[in-house]
């Protein structure tokens, strides 16, 4: 019991702290990628590499190797060797999207790759970690908004206020 509470109680934290459980990847090992996929010398090595280089890049801090490896697999979105190859693509646009922080467009690629695996456990995780950070920002968003109308209300009470002292005197 004393588990569950546990992870339940990270569950919730990790929510309001914004971390989450997917790997990041380091600007050497998306370098060593790139060599790879300069070095490759047959097409099936390139390819192999080329899913590793998108892997990488998804997986970076740079917001700008996320949104490059978001491009490489749209372009080759359409060139998949096999359908786990299009799913394998499909979940690592879902993680691009994600750390881009276009949570709808990895929610709707994530419930493509359910439909196709429905046991996926990693396209499962990471689906909790879009409906927790689309939960979180819909918080956040509704307190911004009550917060306004708070601020909003407090002047025109004060206004209201002025208005009905000064026509007493």
């Amino acid at each position: 019991m004393e588990g569950k509470l546990g992870k339940f109680f990270d569950s919730v934290g990790s929510v309001f702290t914004g971390s989450d459980h997917l790997p990041w990847c380091e600007p050497d090992v998306i370098a060593g990628c790139e060599r790879e996929v300069a070095e490759a010398g047959n097409e099936e090595h390139r390819n192999e590499s080329l899913m590793r280089l998108s892997w990488s890049l998804v997986h970076s801090r740079q917001p700008d190797d996320v949104n490059r490896g978001i491009g490489m697999l749209e372009a080759s979105l359409d060139n998949s060797n096999s359908p786990l190859q299009t799913r394998e693509k499909i979940y690592l646009l879902a993680v691009g999207y994600y750390r881009t922080g276009n949570y709808s467009r990895s929610r709707q690629l994530l419930e493509r790759c359910l439909e196709i695996a429905p046991d996926w456990r990693q396209a499962q995780t990471l689906s909790k970690l879009v409906e927790n950070k689309i939960a979180k920002d819909g918080l956040i968003g509704v307190g911004i908004v009550g917060g306004a109308f708070g601020i909003a209300g407090l002047v025109i009470g004060g206004i209201v206020a002025a208005a009905s002292s000064s026509r007493r005197k």
